[in-house]
């Protein structure tokens, strides 16, 4: 019989077929009877290319070819969204398909270099990338992402374990930074890279916290020490920088593989064991988180950026590094409700979930130069920066098991610390499928950037002078 319901045994109420099941299907889950076509249809819709529905999907690239064909493509913010979501979740889809390299974070990897590799190839068509620029860099929608990350999971992560997180994440990231820069600095001198010229400008920027907060920096600094041209200085850092990055990302995806083989060793993005879920919130009853109580969480997470950005204007803070320590404030004092919570713990999911892959195509496209990245696809750099990332990384390994803490969680939180800034954090936990640890990653990338950079800065006018 074709009906929606299937009726108790006692003749009850009738009860709701599983969602998993068509109203037309048994309970072994195939048809019975002739099947509408709207059936059919619902199937084809349900075939995503990441989050988009295929026949959306396509819909989107013949209405984007059409306007490319045109030589038009309104700039307006539904129109490069648009374009973010086929170009990010294109590639991701690519990544997750490639034999073993899926297994170690090749989605995030195809999401950022890929569409870098295409723009220096003169691949994307020159009114496309105009929009994939122009909105990446006007609308500045990165920090928005962070934002919504970093005040989602700490609204909505178990107090106690904030405060115990925040605490004992130093010690695996100090430690790291020390044996890095020993290892770094060796490796290079060995390959005759010079101690000085490997300590300063590859070891040191793949740590100094990204391109904003480090490589330019630094680039300066080391332009008013040594006397010479500040673009010069820039062309020499800036490529560690991205290639350690790119190993970071790798070896997260790497250590994420591990963690499956082996789950004593993580704690799938819990910081340390002893608690159930470090992303536990105050339970409230089913059906109780509305679309006022995300709005209300989305505003906060704006508006405690925005207290950054003042401080960054009032004190030269990182506006970032503000936020989350505002964050954690709010959190400690009690001053976030239940419902609150709820809808932070909503915000932090869509956007690790719909928004990343977008972000990293955006970042690929409109801030990472291949030409840059490949500059430093030397041999001697190669192994120096490997020997960097992977010294810092099993150094938060070891130190983790020693302080009771996830070892895996803690390496890749130190892996942050050789990102590229906050585009790396991004990158480096989607590869560990890990984008709960945002405000420990933020601790090593802005926090030990700013360390980082301030000891080179010290250390090298004192070898200058």
């Amino acid at each position: 019989m074709n009906t929606s319901h299937a009726r108790h045994a006692d003749g009850g109420t009738p009860a709701q077929l599983p969602p998993s099941r068509t109203p037309l299907e048994d309970s072994a889950g195939k048809p019975h009877g002739k099947t509408p076509w709207h059936i059919y249809a619902w199937r084809v819709m349900d075939t995503r290319v990441g989050l988009i529905p295929l026949p959306i999907y396509l819909l989107l690239l013949a209405l984007l070819g059409g306007f490319i064909a045109l030589g038009k493509l309104p700039t307006d913010i539904s129109v490069s969204i648009a374009v973010l979501a086929v170009g990010g979740f294109t590639c991701a889809e690519f990544g997750k398909r490639m034999p073993l390299l899926r297994n170690i974070g090749a989605a995030a990897i195809f999401a950022t270099f890929v569409p870098s590799l295409l723009v220096y190839l003169h691949a994307i068509p020159p009114v496309l990338l105009k929009n994939v620029v122009e909105f990446t860099k006007v609308s500045n929608f990165l920090y928005l992402f962070i934002a919504s990350i970093i005040v989602g999971s700490i609204f909505s992560m178990d107090r106690t374990v904030l405060v115990q997180g925040f605490l004992k994440i130093f010690a695996p990231l100090a430690a790291g930074t020390v044996v890095a820069a020993l290892v770094g600095t060796l490796v290079g001198a060995m390959l005759g890279l010079g101690w000085q010229h490997t300590l300063f400008f590859i070891v040191v920027p793949i740590m100094a916290g990204g391109v904003g907060e480090g490589a330019i920096p630094l680039s300066i600094g080391y332009a008013a020490i040594l006397g010479q041209a500040q673009g010069d200085m820039f062309a020499q850092v800036l490529p560690p920088v991205m290639l350690g990055s790119l190993c970071a990302i790798l070896m997260a995806g790497t250590l994420n593989f591990v963690g499956k083989r082996y789950p004593q060793l993580t704690g799938e993005g819990r910081l340390q064991p002893g608690v159930e879920n470090e992303a536990r919130v105050v339970e409230l009853p089913a059906g109780t988180v509305d679309v006022a109580q995300v709005a209300a969480a989305g505003v906060t997470a704006i508006s405690l950026y925005m207290v950054g950005l003042m401080s960054a204007k009032l004190f030269d803070f990182p506006a970032p590094v503000v936020m989350l320590f505002v964050a954690v404030l709010f959190k400690l004092g009690r001053l976030v409700s239940p419902q609150l919570q709820q809808g932070s713990l909503v915000v932090y999911k869509f956007f690790s979930t719909a928004v990343t892959y977008p972000l990293l195509f955006a970042i690929g496209a409109a801030m990472t130069p291949w030409e840059k990245l490949i500059a430093a696809f030397t041999l001697a750099n190669l192994a120096t920066i490997v020997a960097t990332v992977a010294a810092l990384m099993a150094t938060g390994f070891l130190v983790a098991r020693r302080m009771n803490m996830y070892p895996i969680e803690a390496a890749i939180v130190n892996a942050c610390h050789s990102g590229q800034g906050g585009t790396g954090d991004v990158a480096i936990l989607t590869a560990a499928n890990r984008m709960q640890l945002m405000p420990f990653a933020q601790i090593a990338t802005r926090i030990g950037g700013a360390i980082v950079v301030t000891l080179a800065l010290f250390a090298l006018a004192r070898l200058a002078g």
